[in-house]
């Protein structure tokens, strides 16, 4: 899973330059549920791709290095540039200006995910490593 800029982290989860391995669908809520809070939605946006497609995308966030603070648009962005089903894509720093396009791809699904956390319930994730939960 690739966090541009991101803060969110598990201890059970290796990361390195902003990519996260072993992410499950576990993991994936845990994150989610990270974001979300009184004053976030958190809009979640899916498509489905080859493989092929999907090992790209993978290696060339890879391959991108860490994400500076507020360049998370612009490193998407520039990692989909050329990649087959995505050359529409704006090159951007805006995240809404490249959420409205990438929504509007054809096969796009999206989900709005609101929750009435407080702002300070960054520090909650309190799991011990190799904890069957997080399966």
């Amino acid at each position: 899973m690739f966090d541009p800029a991101g803060t969110w982290h598990h201890p059970a989860l290796p990361e390195r330059n902003d990519v996260h391995f072993g992410v499950t669908p576990k993991m994936v809520t845990f994150y989610i549920d990270y974001h979300a809070r009184e004053t976030f939605d958190v809009i979640e946006q899916r498509i489905m791709v080859s493989p092929g497609v999907a090992e790209l995308v993978a290696q060339r966030a890879k391959a991108y290095g860490a994400v500076p603070k507020a360049q998370c648009a612009n490193s998407i962005s520039a990692i989909l540039r050329g990649v087959p089903g995505f050359e529409s894509l704006p090159q951007t720093y805006y995240p809404n200006k490249l959420s409205a396009a990438f929504g509007a791809l054809p096969g796009v699904t999206s989900r709005k995910i609101t929750d009435d956390d407080a702002d300070d319930n960054h520090g909650v994730l309190l799991v011990q490593v190799g904890d069957p939960r997080l399966q």
